[in-house]
């Protein structure tokens, strides 16, 4: 029951964020942050805001134990989307993260996080092909991680302006707060089961 609630709310707070980048695909007036985005960078800002949320929600389609174990076909096709998206998604984002609000510190932390994208869900991919499962879902989950810094980045800018932090100094802060977390729980969640393997 608990992993049911925790998966529900994984994907209904995935399935948040990527209406709301659907909105700001279509909006008639964006908010100043996305119109200035998609003026700098037309094509990166759109391919990152329509395969972004297609990886959160696939992501989270992926960590439920039912599909994977029940629906293996299923599983492999939401594998092969949910890698198309990251690589388009990473790459597009690694594109406009050096032109980051915050100067280098924001520029450096978003940068690293689409390299660290990249590359977790390329080596996850090539430990599939090479039928290294431990391997591969400790790649994904890494690179799982990563994706959802798209909902806590999200949750730690408006808590940040409730708290009445000033907005520069929060941005540089969330641009690492927003995906580093996320990967340490990943590689605890991954030293777990691998302990939990081997009793």
């Amino acid at each position: 029951m608990a992993q049911w609630t925790g998966w529900s709310t994984l994907m209904l707070l995935a399935l948040g964020v990527a209406g709301y980048a659907l909105w700001l695909l279509v909006a008639s007036e964006r908010p100043d942050f996305a119109a200035s985005l998609f003026v700098r960078h037309p094509v990166g800002a759109l391919v990152h805001m329509v395969c972004s949320p297609v990886a959160l929600v696939a992501g989270a389609l992926q960590v439920n134990r039912a599909i994977r174990t029940r629906h293996l076909v299923l599983h492999r096709w939401l594998g092969r989307l949910y890698v198309l998206a990251v690589l388009l998604g990473g790459a597009s984002g690694l594109s406009m993260a050096f032109e980051a609000q915050g100067g280098p510190v924001s520029e450096w932390g978003f940068g690293l996080l689409a390299v660290l994208w990249l590359l977790s869900t390329s080596l996850g991919f090539v430990a599939m092909r090479r039928g290294a499962r431990n391997t591969h879902r400790d790649w994904m989950l890494r690179s799982y991680a990563l994706t959802l810094a798209a909902i806590t980045l999200r949750i730690y800018i408006p808590s940040s302006q409730i708290a009445g932090l000033p907005f520069e100094d929060a941005y540089r802060a969330i641009a690492w707060l927003c995906w580093v977390p996320n990967l340490l729980l990943a590689e605890w969640l991954i030293r777990r089961l691998r302990s939990t393997a081997t009793a």
